[in-house]
């Protein structure tokens, strides 16, 4: 670890039925164990701008989510709305569909399409890939994609799809990109040991709604 394991942690916040107040709450904890980020719904980037003003705790907003298979358009409005209300960082999902019916060039088009979109707000991208519906070889496929686009990161789970974080996809995931993208584990990481054992595998990042649990273990 090169880093307070408590900078590894997107504090996360996905549900739909999260509230105003949890959302609140969300921020206050974040602020409290001095957590890279919250990652939540882009409809709540200005309410947690708000919260986090002045702050280093970053914003995170989700696009595309959880399936991954709206328009292009639709993901680049959601990126540029997201950051200029205050996301530092967008986790997109990557058109999963197109992937698996070799459409490589939508792929690769759709992220770097996010990628340009975020970055005239310098924001940075991560790809959810939900490797839990994908081969290996179609993992090793995503992530060069990624990298070929822009993506700062390849993400393995939505914490929605089929499975979350597994070591092995973690490790595929950190020896199919460069040192240049980064890793990050998401979707049933509740523990220290589990995200301990995620960082040696190749995680730069954990997104995780048991962030202060981790912490205090």
């Amino acid at each position: 670890m090169n880093k307070p394991i408590n900078k590894y942690i997107d504090h996360t916040l996905l549900k739909p039925d999260a509230t105003k107040s949890e959302i609140e709450k969300l921020c206050k904890e974040a602020l409290e164990y001095d957590f890279y980020s919250v990652c939540v719904n882009s409809y709540w980037v200005p309410l947690c701008a708000s919260l986090l003003e002045g702050s280093d705790v970053k914003i995170a907003a989700v696009v595309g989510f959880p399936l991954g298979a709206m328009s292009t358009e639709a993901k680049v409005y959601e990126t540029h709305v997201a950051c200029r209300e205050g996301a530092g960082e967008i986790d997109m999902v990557m058109n999963i569909g197109a992937l698996k019916s070799g459409n490589l060039n939508a792929v690769e088009d759709d992220i770097h399409q996010v990628v340009t979109s975020a970055a005239e707000f310098d924001a940075i991208v991560k790809v959810i890939l939900e490797t839990g519906l994908l081969s290996d070889e179609e993992i090793v496929t995503a992530c060069k994609l990624s990298e070929n686009a822009g993506a700062a990161f390849v993400k393995t789970s939505t914490g929605f799809g089929h499975g979350g974080a597994e070591l092995d996809k973690v490790k595929l995931m950190r020896a199919s990109v460069s040192e240049n993208v980064l890793v990050k584990a998401s979707g049933g990481i509740r523990d220290k040991e589990a995200a301990l054992a995620m960082i040696d595998a190749g995680a730069d990042r954990i997104g995780t709604s048991s962030g202060m649990k981790i912490v205090e273990e």
